[in-house]
């Protein structure tokens, strides 16, 4: 499965669709996972955290 994590474009919203840990998981799984560069910033998370856990 294809899964996609887009940046949030609403203003005032923070929550990210898919944090890197969980992206981890769907990697091992076998699922390939896109994230849209910067999507989780608001949320804390840095594009080199979901690098780092989908590589």
């Amino acid at each position: 499965m294809k899964i996609g994590i887009p940046k949030e474009i609403k203003q005032h919203e923070f929550r990210v669709g898919l944090i890197p840990a969980h992206a981890e998981l769907y990697v091992r799984e076998g699922h390939t996972v896109f994230v849209e560069k910067s999507a989780g910033l608001a949320s804390g998370f840095t594009d080199d955290d979901y690098i780092a856990a989908i590589s």
